[in-house]
């Protein structure tokens, strides 16, 4: 599978008018330096898997929706669960994972 970096560019674009966001704000969220993403966008620069990652959070979607057009939108309820476990220190991130493996283990 080759990737279209033209098409890429203008998925990543299209979410950020969508989102009514400035590229610089997008940078910014994304921490890209100053016009990397309008080269982004424009098929000038190849991003890396982390700028895409990157980019996929600060434009609150997934990366799938750049990379290959389709947005995984069949259980939002992973979104939800993330943004709770995104402001735990690290104690509490050690416990929910804990948590979790036992709860993965158990026949409900």
């Amino acid at each position: 599978m080759t990737l279209d970096y033209n098409e890429i560019g203008r998925r990543i674009a299209r979410r950020r008018k969508q989102l009514g966001l400035k590229q610089a704000e997008v940078e910014e969220k994304a921490d890209l330096s100053y016009k990397y993403l309008s080269n982004i966008e424009r098929s000038i620069s190849i991003p890396s898997i982390e700028v895409i990652m990157r980019l996929a959070v600060a434009l609150d979607t997934t990366p799938d929706e750049f990379l290959v057009g389709t947005l995984q939108t069949e259980n939002e309820e992973w979104k939800n669960v993330a943004e709770i476990l995104r402001n735990f220190d690290p104690k509490k991130l050690s416990l929910a994972k804990n948590f979790l493996i036992w709860l993965s283990e158990q026949e409900l």
